[in-house]
């Protein structure tokens, strides 16, 4: 798996101050996106044990909340298992972050048992995530009044109970629930 850029510093890709990984290779191409050069899946940089290092170095301070994973996608096939590597090593070694992914594929669609991405990966990925942004960035859908999604048919979904429920719990991101 090749990637484009880790972020030390993100507050655009979930709540709180984040670590975001940016992995190459899409296949959705949707019109507008925000990263067509993520697409290839050869763009960036190969994704070694040194980036992973990176990443679980920057991951350290307290006041880091989480990881982000997005791309490209994820959840490509040729993806799933290097990250599925990732967010267990995380899940591991940070049990208090939080992890986020975005997908442009459609959960109850695509990546559960049966859908045209599920993987011997794709079940265990699910599993380390909290939060999961799917659906294709639809440009007519576009608003840029939405928390951390680019178009409104993407959704914010709370994995953990999701799966519990077996069906789609979706994450209310606000900072004051009542």
């Amino acid at each position: 798996m090749n990637y484009g850029e880790i972020k030390h510093f993100d507050i655009a890709n979930g709540n709180g101050v984040r670590v975001s990984l940016f992995v190459s290779g899409c296949l959705n191409h949707c019109k507008g996106c925000f990263q067509p050069e993520t697409w290839n899946f050869d763009y960036g940089k190969p994704f070694t044990k040194e980036a992973e290092q990176e990443i679980l170095t920057a991951l350290c301070p307290s006041y880091i909340q989480g990881l982000t994973v997005l791309g490209g996608d994820p959840f490509e096939i040729a993806n799933q298992e290097t990250v599925c590597s990732l967010l267990s090593l995380v899940r591991k070694q940070f049990p208090d972050k939080d992890i986020w992914v975005y997908t442009g594929y459609i959960l109850d669609q695509d990546l559960l048992e049966g859908g045209k991405c599920h993987t011997p990966w794709t079940d265990e990925m699910l599993s380390y995530i909290d939060v999961l942004i799917d659906g294709p960035f639809v440009e007519e859908l576009k608003d840029l009044s939405l928390q951390f999604r680019g178009s409104s048919n993407q959704r914010l979904i709370d994995v953990p109970q999701s799966l519990a429920a077996q069906d789609i719990v979706l994450f209310d991101p606000s900072f004051f629930k009542q």
